[in-house]
């Protein structure tokens, strides 16, 4: 029996004004090789030095991803220029954005990789009524939530509660709230990753995992019963832990993903890893989605000196878990 080529990974293309077309560019080059990719957005957003072709569907996409990035052409209205978002292309950006996801969901294509979007230019030009991607995608899937996971070859960390301030954390991590972030990570793992049997850490909320309650009482009253009622069902569970200690090399070995409270507890361990190739994952979704784990720089873009790496690992994560699905 032939094996089947792989589905391409669908970039959708982010705000053009910032580094998402050069990146996309960056990705196809080093991956052309490897993996099929489609960018869906404007050619003429892409850099010059990118040969493109424009296709009429994504069955077209292997023929030519040797030799030239294909591109699901739409145009945009108004005029481009780098750094400076343009209210115009916002409903642009959103479709694009739809339009990957539709590529996925009908098997045309076998993941979604998103560039980076620019929140308040969505907002302003389009009003857009999602805080980010992750929401707006959790919409397109007809799910209540997804869970935001970042990635890396050192560390896979998921933060529990993520953009709040650090004094609302303790009221918004309810044991609903964590139950069902540790439930989708464990099934994502599983999914996504292949890890037949996830091993998973678990923060504690307090310094020192609040210390039997010396410093806190949400790790003793809300996260050690979730936890236990979890690991009476066969999850492989550790925590509440002190988090100072949760990353470190060795203690890295002994899970497979990193569950924390807030998001500081779980990004700045990652970035310090490896700031520069992280992904963003979403998981809970019935699609695959991944982006690099970055903003839209507008203060560096159309310069040529973007760091493609995100984009690239990104690219990359997406093809492995699309293929773990399959």
């Amino acid at each position: 029996m032939t094996s089947q080529p792989a589905l391409p990974v669908a970039i959708s293309c982010g705000e053009p004004a910032g580094i998402g077309p050069e990146i996309a560019a960056r990705a196809w080059h080093a991956l052309k090789d490897d993996l099929t990719l489609i960018y869906l957005g404007d050619p003429d957003h892409l850099p010059d030095d990118c040969p493109v072709t424009c296709i009429g569907s994504a069955a077209e996409a292997q023929q030519v991803c040797h030799g030239s990035l294909p591109v699901l052409a739409h145009r945009f209205e108004g005029q481009l220029t780098a750094g400076q978002p343009n209210p115009q292309h916002a409903q642009s950006v959103i479709n694009m954005i739809a339009k990957s996801v539709a590529l996925v969901r009908a098997g045309e294509a076998g993941a979604v990789c998103t560039a980076p979007i620019h929140k308040k230019a969505l907002q302003d030009g389009a009003g857009l009524a999602y805080p980010g991607h992750t929401e707006f995608l959790a919409a397109q899937a007809e799910i209540d939530r997804a869970v935001l996971m970042l990635a890396g070859d050192q560390l896979r960390v998921v933060p529990t509660t993520i953009h709040l301030p650090l004094a609302d954390v303790p009221a918004a991590l309810t044991p609903e709230l964590l139950e069902a972030t540790i439930r989708t990570t464990h099934a994502g793992l599983i999914r996504d990753f292949g890890i037949s049997a996830p091993r998973l850490a678990v923060a504690g909320l307090n310094p020192h995992a609040g210390e039997g309650g010396k410093m806190g009482l949400e790790d003793i009253e809300v996260i050690a019963p979730v936890l236990d009622r979890l690991r009476s069902e066969g999850m492989d569970l550790e925590g509440p832990l002190s988090a100072d200690t949760m990353f470190h090399a060795a203690a890295r070995a002994g899970y497979d993903a990193a569950i924390c409270m807030y998001h500081d507890q779980a990004l700045i361990p990652i970035k310090t890893l490896d700031f520069d190739r992280g992904v963003n994952v979403t998981l809970g979704l019935p699609f695959v989605r991944t982006s690099p784990d970055h903003g839209t720089a507008l203060d560096i873009a159309g310069k040529g000196i973007a760091n493609a790496s995100s984009m690239i690992e990104a690219v990359r994560l997406a093809a492995r878990m699309a293929a773990a699905r399959a």
